[in-house]
């Protein structure tokens, strides 16, 4: 009975260990074999003197005062060291009976930064947006391996597919490190603004061991406020009343001024 665990991803540059766990149900052990991707790079012989014995492979460089009948552990692994890994189990005489398994293992190079948000290039500013305006962004992932997985959210909703750009992948590195870019393009519309400023942001995963994100919170145009025409028509109902008032004191006087000619 055996039981392998190899960790399915791993980041670049740890040490990592890999184990082996057997039952033999009373039978002795003769020999334990560690392959890569077909090449044995490890092997541990109980009887031997010393019983670990290691094999050059690339990417695998074997940790031997830490590696043990149950556990090898790797030093420093790198993108060479991605591969099928398999154990391999041998019980002595009479039965010599040999039990096997494998699993895989993604070593990952990580970003060494989050994503980023720009506009044609440049980082985003302070900006104030309209509805009726396009929105367009630019997030990219830094080098990595492999390239980083980017998503688009709009006030905490997924973008819709429709609105994406790309994504867009570039080799940048001799080891096959990559950036990846994806663009984000919209029109903004009055329910975008609901609770708010909008908000955008930009997820980058990769495997199960990277989640990085960005947001950016875009201020929506304030409407000015138009003039109260009703002060306009109050001030101008308020002077034709005054004038109508004038009028009539004016009439008044003229209607008196006679009666002083004849008192003369």
């Amino acid at each position: 009975m055996l039981q392998l665990q190899v960790p399915q991803y791993v980041v670049r540059g740890n040490d990592i260990p890999l184990d082996c766990n057997f039952n033999l149900d009373g039978e002795t052990l003769y020999s334990v074999k560690w392959y890569k991707d077909g090449n044995e790079f490890y092997r541990y012989l109980p009887n031997e003197k010393p019983p670990v014995q290691t094999f050059n492979h690339p990417g695998v460089t074997v940790i031997i005062h830490d590696s043990t009948e149950k556990r090898v552990v790797l030093r420093s692994v790198n993108l060479m060291s991605s591969g099928r890994y398999r154990c391999e189990v041998s019980a002595e005489a009479p039965s010599f009976q040999t039990v096997s398994d494998h699993s895989d293992m993604l070593v990952i190079a990580l970003p060494e930064k989050g994503p980023t948000i720009t506009i044609n290039g440049d980082l985003p500013g302070k900006y104030r947006y309209q509805v009726g305006d396009v929105v367009r962004y630019n997030c990219s992932s830094a080098m990595s391996k492999p390239s980083a997985i980017l998503s688009w959210f709009i006030n905490g909703e997924p973008a819709d597919t429709e609105f994406l750009r790309g994504p867009h992948i570039t080799d940048v590195s001799g080891e096959g490190l990559e950036t990846v870019m994806l663009g984000l393009e919209f029109r903004l519309r009055s329910k975008h603004f609901k609770k708010g400023d909008l908000k955008i942001k930009c997820l980058a995963t990769i495997a199960t061991i990277y989640l990085k994100s960005n947001e950016l919170s875009i201020e929506g145009e304030r409407p000015l406020k138009m003039p109260v025409m009703e002060s306009r028509e109050t001030r101008a109902q308020g002077h034709t009343h005054a004038e109508h008032i004038l009028g009539k004191e004016k009439k008044k006087k003229e209607r008196v001024s006679p009666w002083l000619y004849e008192g003369r």
